[in-house]
């Protein structure tokens, strides 16, 4: 397979029935952030340890759903059959619905923090959340397979779940949005620098 083709050195890339198109264009915006959400997701997976086994599984089988949402996106309504499908919104649901009961509720909002992992997860969350934006616009000029968007927001939700879950295995107290309007100053003197 050769890796480059050099059809994109003028930036135009095919889409999926050979419709040549702009890279900047908003189908290859929203297929492209996809695309990263589904990178950082692999990054995720490689910091995990062989405890999280099951996660790190879960988490494979999610960029191979991923990869399905972007290849629906590079599929232009009617060229091919689409692969996302209203089942797999109602298995991420039941994922979701699983993993929120385990940690203790909360009536903050959470701060991206606490475990690294859990961290790298709330970036992967927002990064979805892009790529949601993304497919928001695409479905507004085009018509897009309807289960792409309603995944992709499902997804968001799972992260934050997950990243929920991996702080509360780690033993570690997530960080909660405390201000509220008020205002607090953090001063740090000499000593705190050195």
């Amino acid at each position: 397979m050769q890796i480059y083709t050099k059809r994109g050195d003028y930036g135009n890339t095919n889409i999926i029935g050979g419709r040549t198109v702009k890279k900047d264009s908003t189908r290859v915006e929203a297929y492209g952030t996809v695309d990263e959400a589904n990178s950082l997701l692999g990054y995720i997976i490689c910091q995990m340890n062989e405890q999280e086994k099951a996660l790190k599984n879960e988490l494979v089988e999610m960029q191979q759903y991923l990869f399905d949402c972007g290849t629906d996106l590079a599929t232009p309504n009617g060229k091919k059959d689409y692969k996302v499908t209203a089942e797999m919104v109602e298995w991420i649901e039941s994922r979701i619905d699983v993993y929120a009961e385990i940690p203790d509720a909360i009536e903050s909002f959470v701060l991206p923090g606490g475990h690294p992992v859990a961290s790298l997860l709330h970036m992967a969350r927002t990064t979805v959340r892009r790529a949601e934006r993304r497919i928001v616009s695409l479905a507004a000029e085009e018509e897009t397979n309807p289960h792409v968007s309603i995944f992709m927001n499902r997804l968001s939700d799972y992260l934050f779940a997950v990243a929920r879950l991996v702080n509360h295995q780690a033993g570690i107290k997530e960080p909660l949005y405390e201000r509220g309007g008020k205002v607090f100053h953090t001063s740090l003197t000499k000593k705190d620098i050195r």
